[in-house]
């Protein structure tokens, strides 16, 4: 590769016979100091692209990327993954009676069944999200309406929280524990699985609800008030509920204090806001028992058992559950694999081109430049 370059380093200063200031009568010479920075004659470097240079690079880059791509794309395909809306829109389904009658101000909760068949066996642990449509989390207002020195424990704003928390702050005279409309929004449905074996019979699918959120989240990010004290209805004794929410914040999981209040692991999962309104979120684990050949979901006919705690109709946002196994580069998504296929076969295609026109003009070229 060749490049031209300029060294104007004996260009600087004034050049004979210009004429000085401060001279009675001088005329006021605008034109800018004759200076390498301000006459722009600073050393530059420009490469010169030639054929030698640029061909091999776009090869380089289509013979890298294409296999890389073709194998991000196999790994995302093998990994499975299942599906199911329970939204409840269209009359058919078993969630309708429930997305047409529960609301916020519902006293009573509202289950339903929901059927459906695996096709194929699910290996190794099997990951449940939950998933939301059309809710806006991205939101600005929505982002900042939370104090993170009251989800880390500080026990100042526990009782006296940001005013970003603002219209969720207090309520019936009192702080709300935890504030905002984040957390006033938290996902609180309750999804239970079961396989239904042929003979009818239907076991319970164990789901463990902890080890979902991220470590620095579990254990840096949210703390409980009171530091040590496990009796977490005094540390907010002198607290209030979110408006939205069925139970104060010490009680979402009372039977684990380690899974209990702020550092309660829904909720932490939750409090990292999405950055687009179609989303989901890790719900629970099915874990792979030791030494079984087992698959951990075989195939055939599961039910989902839905307590109904999470209206959707007022924002036409969708509910789903989501079944899926991981790899090495994470969940399924074939977007990566896509995109280097793409690069990789327009840098190889245009060198392809570019060769074809460099042997057929380049010669030519050649020979234009030779004198007679």
């Amino acid at each position: 590769m060749m490049a031209s370059s300029y060294n104007a380093k004996d260009e600087d200063g004034i050049q004979p016979g210009s004429v000085g200031s401060g001279g009675p009568g001088a005329v006021k010479n605008r034109k800018p100091d004759n200076t390498a920075f301000k006459q722009q004659r600073l050393p530059a470097w420009q490469p010169i692209l030639t054929a030698g240079t640029v061909l091999p690079a776009f090869f380089t880059i289509g013979l890298i990327f294409i296999p890389i791509g073709i194998g991000l794309f196999v790994t995302s395909n093998n990994i499975k993954e299942f599906e199911i809306d329970y939204t409840g829109v269209d009359k058919s389904s078993p969630c309708f009676h429930c997305s047409q009658n529960y609301s916020w101000n519902s006293t009573s909760a509202c289950t339903c069944s929901v059927p459906f068949t695996l096709e194929t066996s699910f290996e190794s642990n099997v990951f449940m999200y939950y998933g939301l449509s059309n809710f806006y989390q991205n939101h600005r207002r929505y982002v900042k309406s939370r104090d993170d020195s009251q989800l880390n424990g500080d026990q100042s704003s526990l009782l006296n929280p940001s005013k970003e928390c603002e219209p969720y702050r207090k309520s019936d005279e009192k702080t709300i524990a935890p504030c905002g409309a984040i957390a006033n929004s938290l996902f609180n449905d309750t999804l239970e699985l079961f396989h239904i074996h042929p003979n009818g019979n239907r076991t319970a699918i164990h789901l463990v609800k902890t080890g979902i959120a991220w470590w620095t989240d579990k254990h840096v990010k949210f703390r409980n008030p009171g530091g040590n004290n496990k009796n977490l209805s005094v540390a907010f004794q002198d607290t209030s509920k979110p408006v939205n929410w069925r139970k104060p914040v010490y009680e979402l999981d009372p039977t684990d204090p380690d899974n209990n209040g702020f550092i309660n692991e829904d909720f932490i999962v939750w409090m990292r806001t999405a950055a687009l309104p179609t989303f989901r979120k890790l719900f629970r684990i099915i874990q792979k028992k030791k030494d079984s050949k087992t698959p951990t979901l075989q195939s055939g006919n599961y039910t989902l058992e839905v307590t109904y705690n999470y209206p959707v109709r007022s924002f036409d946002g969708r509910k789903r559950m989501i079944l899926s196994t991981i790899s090495w580069m994470g969940g399924k998504n074939p977007f990566l694999g896509i995109a280097y296929m793409t690069v990789g076969s327009v840098c190889f295609f245009l060198g392809v081109v570019l060769l074809i026109i460099h042997h057929k003009y380049g010669n030519r070229n050649n020979n234009a430049d030779i004198p007679n």
